[in-house]
């Protein structure tokens, strides 16, 4: 994909560590089949819905289900109820037995804390590349 336009990654965590190491993770390419990305971060809830009431365009979301004091999965949950033709959400869960709560919130995508960089690099660039075919 031969784009000049960066792609846009809405972070949202409570936990300026767990932004730093998802930043870390993800560099400016996931992908050669993608653009390079902007990273935006957001440390509450109420920050990262007025960036989206001001019309601003994200690509994907990832969300902390562990943030305090409004989880990622709830926000995810509304996110996908709310957001028209909402792009694809990836949960960061702390346990394995949160994928349940994953499914309901209607994400796209899991990964567990720690984040492993690997990991998350590969499930974003899926993501990504299955928005840009969705939407092309």
């Amino acid at each position: 994909m031969a784009s000049t336009q960066k792609l846009t990654i809405a972070l949202y965590s409570d936990d300026s560590s767990v932004r730093a190491a998802v930043i870390t993770a993800l560099g400016r390419r996931v992908s050669s089949e993608l653009p390079e990305h902007k990273i935006l971060e957001f440390a509450t809830g109420p920050a990262l819905r007025l960036y989206l009431d001001s019309k601003q365009s994200v690509d994907l979301f990832i969300l902390d289900g562990e943030a305090v004091p409004e989880g990622g999965l709830g926000l995810a949950r509304a996110l996908k109820d709310e957001v028209f033709n909402c792009p694809p959400v990836l949960a960061i869960t702390g346990r394995v037995q949160d994928n349940w709560l994953a499914s309901w919130s209607k994400a796209d995508d899991v990964v567990m804390h720690p984040i492993d960089p690997f990991t998350l690099a590969s499930k974003v660039a899926g993501l990504l590349v299955k928005k840009t075919i969705v939407s092309a």
